[in-house]
């Protein structure tokens, strides 16, 4: 059975989070506020976990999660060939609204997807995600709602989507900004935007005026 808590009270967002990070290390799912819209987490080092994220949203393969990350130190782990140019734009949009497409570790045990070896990761603007984040680890998050229905701004919108195929809910009130994050490429020698969203291409090409526009 499901177990909600809402985070606006210190007794519940505590027992939230401690019970968020056991359902975790079970390889069950949790939703989690953002500072975009509501997540679908999963240990991102279980297989088994992500291929549980991925049936619970009705997702394939070919649609491989993001990561979330507590902390840009963490990407010192996960990430190859990053460019100075991803470092500036870590700089300027983390934690918050911008999602980096980069090359994985080759030798990472996980199996998101089929990502033909990169990763999509972000460290989110949120204080009960980065609480989260900075006991578990590096976690799955994809947005919790179900392929094809409406991103969740609240915890109520992920719960009608999603039931009782999540162990814990947490609910940290409605999302900031509830709007998606954007995604950026930075496999190659210039970044590319691939997803419009919460951080603007103008933005963007403040930082690395070489920004491209994706088709």
């Amino acid at each position: 059975m499901s177990r909600r808590y809402d985070c606006s009270d210190a007794t519940e967002r505590a027992a939230g989070l401690r019970e968020a990070a056991s359902a975790i290390r079970r390889g069950e799912l949790v939703v989690i506020p953002t500072d975009t819209v509501y997540g679908l987490a999963a240990d991102a080092f279980s297989p088994d976990a992500v291929a549980g994220q991925l049936a619970a949203k009705g997702r394939g393969r070919s649609m491989p999660s993001p990561v979330l990350v507590g902390s840009p130190t963490t990407l010192h782990g996960l990430v190859t060939d990053f460019s100075e140019a991803a470092w500036e734009l870590v700089d300027a949009f983390w934690p918050g609204g911008l999602t980096l497409v980069t090359r994985h570790q080759p030798s990472l045990r996980w199996d998101l997807g089929d990502t033909r070896g990169t990763v999509a990761v972000r460290m989110p603007l949120h204080p009960v995600a980065i609480e989260l984040l900075n006991v578990t680890g590096p976690l799955a998050v994809s947005s919790a709602n179900l392929t094809g229905g409406p991103s969740p701004a609240t915890c109520d919108e992920a719960e009608e989507q999603l039931g009782q195929s999540v162990s814990v809910y947490l609910d940290g009130g409605r999302a900031d900004h509830a709007v998606p994050s954007t995604i950026v490429d930075v496999t190659g020698k210039i970044p590319v935007l691939r997803r419009a969203g919460a951080v603007s291409l103008e933005q963007l090409r403040e930082v690395v005026p070489d920004v491209e526009a994706g088709s």
